[in-house]
């Protein structure tokens, strides 16, 4: 393994279920010199701290791609000359998607490992138990991966940012197409039991308009439940004929397969975070998942549309040369790829003031940003009062061997 992390402190890393990557690179492209290098804490001549926390264990461990493609990503950054000179040093623990692990391996990434950012930290749960410490303390919690729309606060949280689309706008895309495919639709919803689940429904009621009238189930799960076949067979049982699922990887595959099995014929709307085909469509069975309705803002790798796009051809080699265990058709190593890619031009943008204040500095200064991997006609734009770096995404339906997109780019 390359990088400036020692093999004796792998080692124990790894034997305390942590992943631990020396990565860091340049993707492209000079900055000028500065009259004088700053540092904070985790950042020196050579090398760069990142921090993450990811569920490489519990119910949420299908995410767990995520983390490994983006210390993949890192490597291959490293291999062509670090950031300004710099190595990435990628630190990266498990916390089993509990808060409290949250906590625990935060304030051990700031306190004893000290990084300089903590970086991709997953879930909305987990955010939400770190963010007063992080910003307290001054340390980045940059890029968080869950969609939460409390991630775009800058006033109230200024060290705290998000990267991917707002939970509460895609839930009102969703909302506004029943509306207009559906009229007379008689909705049911699932949701997960936190700030995650509930944005999404506050937006899909939005989007739903005078017709939530016609929400006939609305129930929630725990990320500890065995199933939710009880909450499927109560929606057929209410007559419903909408079902908008907002799950996350294990329970989608769960709910996907039940709806099928007990031959309830909805149509469904499956949020955007549960929408790989590798790790949620083809465990519940690709036959079971025709029709379903979802949203992206990244391309595809099982659309073989993208076969010669230039972005898409990178990726692959990438995959190929630094990940090859790695699902090409889960879509998280298509995600990690793409935060991984944003955090490294953050960092150049920084160029030798490598203080935690300029991290954030440069995270809301991002103009235009394109990436390999985003659709077509969506940039990431930032600013000191705009947290939010993507707002938009497209519709698709799954046909049983990829997802199809339809209609415009929508967001707000």
């Amino acid at each position: 393994m390359k990088g400036s992390l020692s093999r004796r402190r792998l080692a124990t890393l790894l034997g305390k279920g942590a992943v631990a990557i020396a990565a860091g690179g340049l993707a492209g492209g000079t900055m000028p010199a500065w009259a004088q290098k700053k540092y904070s804490p985790g950042a020196d001549d050579t090398t760069i701290k990142v921090g993450n926390i990811m569920p490489y264990s519990g119910p949420a461990s299908a995410y767990s791609a995520i983390g490994k493609a983006e210390a993949a990503y890192f490597r291959l950054i490293n291999d062509q000359g670090g950031i300004n000179g710099r190595k990435i040093e990628f630190i990266s623990y498990d916390d089993g998607y509990s808060p409290p692990k949250a906590v625990e391996m935060t304030r051990k990434l700031v306190e004893q490992d000290e990084v300089l950012l903590v970086f991709q930290p997953l879930g909305t749960p987990s955010n939400t138990a770190i963010r007063k410490y992080l910003n307290t303390k001054k340390v980045p919690q940059l890029f968080v991966a869950t969609g939460a729309s409390i991630w775009d606060d800058p006033k109230n949280y200024p060290w705290t940012m998000g990267w991917q689309p707002n939970y509460h706008t895609e839930g009102r895309i969703y909302g506004q197409h029943v509306v207009a495919t559906k009229p007379d639709a008689k909705i049911a919803i699932l949701y997960q039991n936190d700030d995650s689940g509930r944005d999404y429904v506050k937006g899909f009621k939005e989007g739903l308009g005078a017709k939530v009238s016609q929400v006939v189930s609305e129930q929630s799960y725990e990320v500890t439940d065995p199933t939710v076949d009880s909450q499927i067979v109560a929606f057929k049982a209410a007559g419903a004929d909408v079902f908008f699922n907002m799950t996350t990887p294990k329970f989608a595959a769960m709910a996907i397969r039940k709806t099928y099995d007990i031959g309830w014929k909805p149509m469904q709307y499956l949020v955007n975070v549960a929408a790989s085909v590798g790790t949620v469509l083809v465990p519940a069975g690709v036959e079971k998942a025709v029709g379903i309705v979802s949203t992206q803002y990244l391309k595809d790798p099982t659309d073989s549309g993208w076969a010669d796009d230039p972005g898409m051809r990178k990726w692959l080699a990438f995959m190929k040369q630094y990940y090859p265990d790695g699902d090409l058709k889960d879509a998280s190593n298509l995600y990690g790829y793409a935060v991984a890619q944003t955090l490294v031009q953050v960092l150049k943008q920084c160029g030798d003031d490598l203080t935690r204040e300029n991290v954030m500095r440069q995270a809301a200064n991002l103009k235009d940003f394109e990436l390999d991997v985003l659709l077509p006609g969506i940039k990431m734009n930032t600013s000191p009062g705009d947290f939010a770096p993507i707002e938009a995404e497209q519709l698709i339906r799954f046909d049983g061997k990829q997802w199809v997109r339809f209609g415009d780019v929508m967001g707000r």
